[in-house]
């Protein structure tokens, strides 16, 4: 290259780098492109403040959809609905006006104040039980309802659990695959090389089923630390789930709040919860 060309190539750089177009802190471009012509625009991100102050959502998490069987303990009879009681849940939501939503409109609303339905609430199922495609995809589908399913990968293909095709016929569907985990390990106690395994190949291996991108993450029984928000972060992951405990004020995004629905509850006591765990006024 001739070295007189430098300085002007530094100037041109320069010129671009301070142009109107570059993106700052407080802002990000989108492509919102339609039929093949692309078009940016810019969205304003909202800061803490903003997202801390947004009326949280309702998130349901469910486990195993089966009737309780004898000998099971108190710990599956809790995290047990039955089929009827699910089935009886689902319509309850429907009658009283609830949409289900998706952790795209999730993130779109609390980021970038994206609208939502006037009632929404997000269904999400734990631990890849196969009983969540045959019972509850398949009641949530009378409805016009879509869940998010967190999957954990070391289940996959395994006696009672989903299958690889089943989940990709979910995904398929319009439901979310999520991750959550390899093996179900405590986040908490995750060093070393536990990071990839539990977080970078299970994305790999869900996005190789379904042939799209995995953005959201449930902490395994709802338990998180500081230290694994940047380790989230860091391999893409939009959003992360808790459960019943509050969302953290520095890392609203990452604690997101989740609220299990046990078998002992009626479909009212559901509704009764809901209301005191999201503080909804209706």
């Amino acid at each position: 290259m001739n070295i007189n060309y430098i300085p002007l190539l530094i100037v041109l750089s320069l010129m671009v780098a301070c142009s109107p177009g570059t993106t700052n802190k407080n802002e990000q471009i989108t492509d919102n492109s339609s039929h093949g012509s692309a078009s940016l625009n810019k969205k304003q991100v909202a800061d803490l403040a903003t997202i801390l102050a947004k009326k949280e959502v309702p998130v349901l998490c469910y486990h195993h959809i089966r009737e309780a069987k004898p000998g099971d303990s108190e710990n599956m009879k809790s995290y047990s609905v039955s089929p009827s009681a699910f089935a009886s849940q689902m319509k309850a939501l429907s009658d009283s006006g609830f949409t289900s939503i998706l952790p795209d409109q999730l993130y779109d609303y609390l980021l970038y104040n994206g609208e939502l339905p006037s009632k929404p609430v997000m269904i999400t199922f734990d631990d890849t039980d196969g009983e969540q495609y045959s019972i509850g995809a398949a009641e949530m589908q009378k409805f016009g309802f879509r869940g998010v399913f967190f999957i954990m990968t070391v289940a996959i293909n395994r006696p009672r659990y989903m299958t690889k095709e089943q989940i990709k016929n979910l995904s398929d569907s319009g439901h979310v695959i999520a991750a959550h985990t390899w093996d179900h390990h405590m986040v908490t106690k995750y060093a070393g090389t536990d990071w990839d395994i539990q977080l970078s190949k299970p994305t790999k291996q869900l996005e190789a089923i379904t042939g799209k991108p995995v953005k959201y993450f449930a902490y395994p029984f709802g338990l998180w630390n500081k230290a694994a928000i940047p380790e989230l972060k860091s391999r893409g992951y939009q959003l992360a789930f808790i459960l019943s405990t509050k969302r953290d004020s520095t890392e609203p995004l990452h604690t997101i709040r989740r609220m299990i629905v046990p078998g002992t509850w009626s479909t009212h006591g559901m509704f009764t919860a809901m209301r005191a765990t999201f503080n909804r006024k209706k």
